[in-house]
C-alpha cells in the first residue's frame, strides 16, 4: 500500500467540516426580533453610534436646515462624494436620514423620529445629572462665600 503523508488537505478538511450544521449555533437564517427592548437598544446603538462621529453630526445639523444633496453636503469638508456617501449609508441605518434618488442626485432629509427616542432615553438620567450639578453648584457657591469672609477678614 501506498500511503502518503501527510493526508492530502481536502481528505482532512472533509473529517473536520461536519456535512450538516450545528443548527442551534451555524444557523445562517436571519433571527427574527421578537423582545421590542433588545430592537429598542438595537436601534439607540445605531443612533448613537452614528453620531459618534463629529462629521455626521456636522451633516446633521445641515439636514436639520433644510434638505440636501450627498455631494452639498461633501463640499464643506472637502471629502469625495463616495466618503459623505458612506457617511450618510449609517446616517440612514440609523433612521435618522432619508435619501431619496431621483435620477443622478440624492437628496438628503432628516427624519427626527429616531432623536427623539435617544432624547428620551437620555431623559431618565437627567435627575442624576441635574441632583449631581445641584450639588456641585452649592459646594462652589460654599466655597465662594468662604473665599469671600477670608478676603473680607484678612482687609480688616
Amino acid at each position: 500500500m501506498n500511503y502518503r503523508w501527510p493526508p492530502s488537505r481536502n481528505k482532512v478538511l472533509r473529517r473536520i467540516t461536519p456535512n450538516k450544521l450545528n443548527r442551534s449555533v451555524d444557523n445562517r437564517a436571519p433571527a427574527v426580533m421578537l423582545n421590542h427592548m433588545v430592537e429598542q437598544r438595537a436601534h439607540l446603538d445605531a443612533v448613537f453610534h452614528a453620531l459618534a462621529d463629529p462629521t455626521r453630526r456636522a451633516m446633521l445639523g445641515q439636514l436639520a436646515e433644510r434638505e440636501l444633496t450627498i455631494g452639498e453636503l461633501a463640499t464643506p469638508y472637502n471629502m469625495s462624494f463616495a466618503g459623505a456617501s458612506k457617511h450618510v449609508r449609517v446616517l440612514e441605518n440609523a433612521g435618522l436620514v432619508q435619501r431619496t434618488i431621483h435620477g443622478r442626485s440624492h437628496l438628503c432629509r432628516l427624519q427626527a423620529a429616531r432623536l427623539a427616542e435617544a432624547n428620551e432615553w437620555l431623559r431618565r438620567y437627567e435627575r442624576f445629572w441635574n441632583e449631581k450639578l445641584d450639588t456641585l453648584e452649592s459646594l462652589l457657591r460654599a466655597e465662594d462665600e468662604a473665599n469671600a469672609k477670608k478676603s473680607k477678614a484678612a482687609k480688616e
